[in-house]
C-alpha cells in the first residue's frame, strides 16, 4: 500500500541548525504524570514513538535547577550530575529509530511555588506565585546578580543536556510558564531597568541567554525557543506583538516552536476547539523568518497536515495529544494506511494525569504509559494462549476493544450486542453537543474488527444467563456497560433524595434515548462533576429551557479541571443564560419546586423546578453477571472456564478506564495467575549510603 503523493511534503527532510529532521512529524514536549519518579517508563513511552516514525521527539518541561520547581506536579529534572543518567537514557530511546532527541528546559519562576525544594522564590517581578492551586506565598523580584545567575544555570543545563545526547534544547517560554515568556509579558515583568519597558528590553534576557549557550556549547545543539503566540486579555502580549518579537529576532533560534495562548488554549479540548484553530494566530509568521516553524493543532488527518506546510503556515507538524493516541501515526501516513490511525479525540483525559500527579491515560490509546511498566506495544498483541474462544457481551468502549485486541491475539471471538448500535455509551453521548468526535473511540474500534476474519458481530442479541451457557465458550467477557441512577445517589447523598412523582424526573440516558430536552424551569443537580452536567445543561438551554445547573462542588464541572476545560464550560453556559449554583445540593423534591442545601452550612432554600434532571452516579449494568454468578456451579458443566466483568459494568468511570479495562482483559487471558504479584513494574530510588539512625 503506498501513500496518496499529496502526502510526500510530509517525508521531506528539515534542517533544524546542524541537523535533520529526517521528515516534519514533530512530537512537541508534553508532560506524561511519570516525570522523576517513572523514568524507565517515560524513555519507553517516547522510544515507542521513535519506532512509531516521528521526526522529532522531545521531552516533557525539564526543571533545570533547584531554585524553581512545581511541586506537587511531577515533571522531569535536571538540578545535578544524578540526573543524567535517567535523562540519557530517554535520549537513547528516542534516537533508536534516527529521530532527533530534544529536551525542553523550563525556570517555572513566578509559577514554581517551590514547596519541595522551600528555596525562595525569585521572578522577574516579585509577585504572589501564579500556580495551578493558589499557593500562598510569593515570589521576591530577581535582581541582576539573579540575572546573571540565571543564565549560568541555564547554561549549565544545556551543557548537561548535550552530554545526555540530546540534539536540540528547548528554551521553554510559553503557556504562561517559564521565565522566558515572563520577561517577554508585561503581565509579568514590570521592570523599570534595562530588562523592562519596551519589546526590545524585554526581550534582552532571551538575546544574552542564547548567546550564553552558543558560546558554550557551538553548534553542538540546536536552540528551539516555545513561545505563546498570543496572551490572552488583560495587559498580556498580542499576536501582533509576538509578530513584532520574531521579525526583530528573526535569526534568534534554530526553530521557532509556537503554542496558542494559555495551556487550556494549547490544548483546547474537542468541544470548544477543532482541528487546526491555531492557524489564524500562526498564519503568516513563517514569511517573517529564515528558521523553521512548527505549531499544534490537534491535527490528526494528513491532509490537514499537508496543507499546512505546501501553504507555508508550518515547517514541521507539532503533535503532543495525537502522538499519545497513536504513536505510530507518522508510519501509517507513510504506509498509506491513513484509516488506520487511532485518532484523538480531544477529550484531554491524558492532561488529567498531569494534573492528578499519576500516570496519564488515553482514551484512544489504552497502551499509553505501560509499555515499560506492562510491557505493553500499541500496535502488537502478544501471541494467544491455549484456550479458542472468547464471548464478549455489550459492544461499548471496553467490549470493543476486548473484542479488536483478542481478534489481533488470535482467539475466535464472538460479540453480542443488545442493540442495532455499535459503540455502548459512546454512540450515545457522541450525539450531545460538542462530543461527536468521541464517537471516533467507537468507529476506530469498529472498522479494525472489521478486518478480522475471526471476529463476529452479532447486532440485537440480547443473551440471557441460559443463552451464555449453552453456547459452550471457553471464556465470557461480559462488558453490558452502566446506567444512571435516578434517584440521586452519588457523593453527596449516599441514600435516595426524597422525590415526589408529581416532579418530572430525568437522567441523562433519557435524553440520550431521544426523549425531548424539559422545557420551563429545569434544575439539573450535577453530582458527578465530570463534563455530563455541564453538556446537558447546555442541550437544555439551546432548546429553550430556563436552566439551573446546582452543583455541591465548588466549581461547575468541578473535575474539569484537570481537563483543562473547567473554564470554558462555565463561560459557555454563562453566555447561554445558565444559572450557576455552586456549593449546594439538591436534598428533595416536589410539584413545580426543589428543596437545596448548602453544601457546608447546611442552610436551605427552595427554587422553581418544572423538571429535574439529575447527573449523579451511574450502576453497573450487571443483571447477566449476577445471574451467571449464581449459577457458578454449572460453568464447567457448560465447558465455561472465566467469566469477567469489566469496564462499566464492573465499575462506572470515564471512557479511558473502559477501554484499559478491555485491553487488559484480552492481554491478560490464558495468562497465569499472578497471585499477590505487583502487575506492573516500578523503580524505586536508592537508599542514600551515608545515613544511619541516631544512637
Amino acid at each position: 500500500m503506498s501513500r496518496p503523493p499529496g502526502h510526500d511534503i510530509l517525508f521531506e527532510p528539515v534542517r533544524i541548525g546542524r541537523f535533520t529532521a529526517k521528515n516534519r512529524f514533530y512530537q512537541v514536549p508534553h508532560c506524561n504524570g511519570g516525570g522523576y519518579r517513572d523514568p524507565s517508563a517515560a524513555a519507553a513511552m517516547r522510544a515507542v514513538k521513535a519506532e512509531g516514525g516521528w521526526g522529532v521527539i522531545f521531552t516533557e518541561q525539564v526543571e533545570m535547577h533547584h531554585t524553581s520547581e512545581i511541586t506537587p506536579f511531577i515533571e522531569l529534572r535536571l538540578w545535578e550530575e544524578k540526573d543524567l543518567p535517567g535523562l540519557a537514557r530517554m535520549a537513547a530511546a528516542m534516537k533508536t529509530q534516527g529521530a532527533l532527541a530534544g529536551i525542553q528546559l523550563a525556570y517555572p519562576a513566578v509559577n514554581g511555588p517551590n514547596l519541595y525544594t522551600r528555596e525562595v522564590p525569585m521572578a522577574v517581578t516579585g509577585m504572589p506565585v501564579r500556580a495551578f492551586i493558589n499557593d500562598p506565598v510569593s515570589a521576591r523580584t530577581m535582581d541582576r546578580e539573579d540575572i546573571r545567575d540565571l543564565r549560568r544555570w541555564h547554561v549549565t543545563a544545556a551543557e548537561r543536556a548535550a552530554r545526555a545526547g540530546f540534539d536540540l534544547i528547548c528554551l521553554y517560554g510559553a503557556h504562561g510558564f517559564g521565565v522566558l515568556q515572563h520577561f517577554f509579558s508585561r503581565v509579568t515583568n514590570h521592570r523599570d531597568d534595562e530588562y523592562g519597558g519596551s519589546l526590545e528590553n524585554r526581550g534582552r534576557f532571551l538575546r544574552e541567554l542564547v548567546a550564553d549557550i552558543r558560546d558554550r556549547l557551538g553548534d553542538s545543539a540546536a536552540l528551539t525557543l516555545r513561545l505563546s503566540l498570543e496572551e490572552m486579555g488583560g495587559e498580556g502580549f498580542s499576536n501582533a506583538e509576538l509578530r513584532d518579537f520574531i521579525e526583530m529576532h528573526c535569526d534568534l533560534p534554530d526553530l521557532w516552536d509556537l503554542a496558542h495562548g494559555a495551556w487550556e488554549d494549547c490544548s483546547g479540548p474537542s468541544r470548544f476547539a477543532e482541528e487546526g484553530a491555531q492557524e489564524p494566530l500562526v498564519a503568516g509568521i513563517r514569511a517573517l523568518t529564515p528558521k523553521p516553524v512548527v505549531g499544534v493543532g490537534r491535527f490528526t488527518s494528513p491532509d490537514a497536515m499537508a496543507r499546512q506546510v505546501r501553504t507555508g503556515v508550518l515547517d514541521f507538524i507539532g503533535c503532543a495529544r495525537p502522538s499519545i493516541a497513536d504513536p505510530f501515526l507518522p508510519l501509517k501516513v507513510e504506509e498509506g494506511r491513513a484509516e488506520d490511525i487511532r485518532e484523538c479525540i480531544g477529550c484531554n483525559i491524558c492532561i488529567s494525569g498531569d494534573m492528578t500527579m499519576s500516570l496519564s491515560r488515553c482514551t484512544q490509546n489504552p497502551t499509553f504509559m505501560e509499555e515499560w511498566r506492562k510491557g505493553w506495544h500499541p500496535e502488537i498483541m502478544n501471541p494467544k494462549g491455549p484456550s479458542e474462544r472468547v464471548l464478549v457481551v455489550g459492544a461499548g468502549p471496553a467490549g470493543l476493544e476486548a473484542a479488536r485486541a483478542l481478534g489481533l491475539r488470535g482467539y475466535d471471538v464472538a460479540m453480542a450486542e443488545a442493540t442495532r448500535e455499535l459503540g455502548g455509551r459512546v454512540a450515545r453521548e457522541r450525539l450531545l453537543p460538542g462530543l461527536a468526535a468521541w464517537g471516533r473511540v467507537a468507529d476506530y474500534r469498529v472498522f479494525q474488527i472489521g478486518k478480522l476474519p475471526n471476529v463476529e458481530v452479532y447486532r440485537e442479541s440480547r443473551l440471557n444467563a441460559e443463552e451464555v451457557l449453552e453456547f459452550g465458550f471457553e471464556h465470557v467477557c461480559l462488558a453490558t456497560g452502566s446506567h444512571w441512577r435516578r434517584d440521586g445517589t452519588a457523593r453527596f447523598h449516599v441514600r435516595t433524595i426524597p422525590l415526589d412523582p408529581a416532579l418530572p424526573v430525568l437522567t441523562p440516558d433519557d435524553l440520550m434515548a431521544g426523549a425531548p430536552p424539559p422545557s420551563g424551569e429545569v434544575v439539573i443537580y450535577d453530582d458527578d462533576h465530570y463534563y455530563m452536567g455541564g453538556v446537558l445543561a447546555e442541550l437544555c438551554a439551546k432548546a429553550g429551557a430556563r436552566v439551573t445547573l446546582v452543583t455541591p462542588a465548588p466549581l461547575i464541572s468541578h473535575w474539569t479541571v484537570n481537563t483543562l476545560e473547567q473554564g470554558a464550560i462555565h463561560r459557555r453556559l454563562a453566555a447561554l443564560g445558565v444559572r450557576l449554583v455552586t456549593q449546594r445540593a439538591v436534598v428533595a423534591g416536589r410539584a413545580g419546586r426543589v428543596e437545596t442545601e448548602c453544601a457546608v452550612t447546611e442552610a436551605r432554600a427552595e427554587m422553581a423546578a418544572d423538571a429535574l434532571l439529575l447527573v449523579t452516579a451511574r450502576e453497573p449494568e450487571d443483571s447477566l453477571w449476577r445471574a451467571l454468578k449464581a449459577r457458578r456451579g454449572d460453568w464447567a458443566e457448560a465447558g465455561i472456564a472465566s467469566i469477567r466483568v469489566i469496564g462499566d459494568a464492573e465499575a462506572p468511570a470515564p471512557i479511558a478506564w473502559a477501554t484499559y479495562a478491555g485491553h487488559r482483559y484480552a492481554r491478560e487471558l490464558d495468562a497465569a495467575d499472578a497471585g499477590d504479584k505487583l502487575p506492573f513494574r516500578r523503580e524505586i530510588a536508592d537508599l542514600a549510603a551515608d545515613w544511619e539512625p541516631r544512637r
